[in-house]
């Protein structure tokens, strides 16, 4: 009774995979939605939005049509800016504002010193975890470089890697924080810059 009983419980205790499958099949917007075309478009296999001659007004996110919950997702961006708060993120487990531009949840932030930091966008507004700047500097690429993101939700645990270096190892505890959601990608409004993203990549975890 004791091995039948161990067995058991080994088996509820572990996580099951699902095989990773494409977000973004590099040609089209089937799966996602937004301000395509105004803001929005697809270039060499990549999501792209912004400028260099003129200055994004405001934020604007790309999302898809289905809610992710637990999950292992893979990306590629790059980040080129001139003027401004020259910034993007990868929003996930977020929901959009009603008859609004902004989106509510967590956000893989990137670009103006936020590289592989954890931000909580237009909920509660604030960083919930960041690298030290030693850990940053073994991650961090020069701006115009391509980066890869790997970021893990599972349960209330969130873990975020840049470039292979893992930045954020964090738990929720507050209640009543939304556990699935959207993903989106981020132009951040205020800059002339030039935001792209590519290889989107995810696995959901049972």
């Amino acid at each position: 009774m004791k091995l039948a009983f161990t067995t058991i419980f080994l088996a509820l205790s572990i996580t099951v995979h699902a095989e990773s499958v494409p977000l973004f099949d590099g040609k089209t917007f089937t799966g996602w939605e937004g301000d395509i075309g105004s803001v929005w478009r697809i270039e060499d296999g990549a999501f792209v939005a912004g400028s260099l001659e003129k200055k994004q007004d405001k934020n604007n996110f790309l999302a898809t049509t289905k809610q992710y919950a637990n999950f292992e997702l893979t990306l590629k961006w790059k980040l080129e800016g001139t003027e401004g708060f020259v910034n993007g993120g990868v929003q996930f487990r977020t929901k959009r504002i009603p008859n609004h531009h902004e989106v509510s949840g967590f956000q893989a932030d990137l670009g103006k010193g936020y590289d592989g930091a954890l931000y909580d966008e237009s909920r509660r507004k604030k960083m919930m975890a960041q690298p030290t700047p030693e850990v940053l500097a073994k991650a961090q690429k020069p701006m115009g470089e391509w980066n890869e993101y790997r970021i893990r939700a599972e349960g209330s645990h969130i873990q975020i890697w840049l470039n292979g270096v893992q930045t954020v190892d964090y738990t929720e505890t507050e209640p009543n924080i939304d556990t699935t959601g959207i993903i989106a990608v981020q132009i951040h409004g205020g800059a002339t810059s030039i935001v792209r993203y590519k290889d989107l990549m995810i696995e959901e975890l049972k």
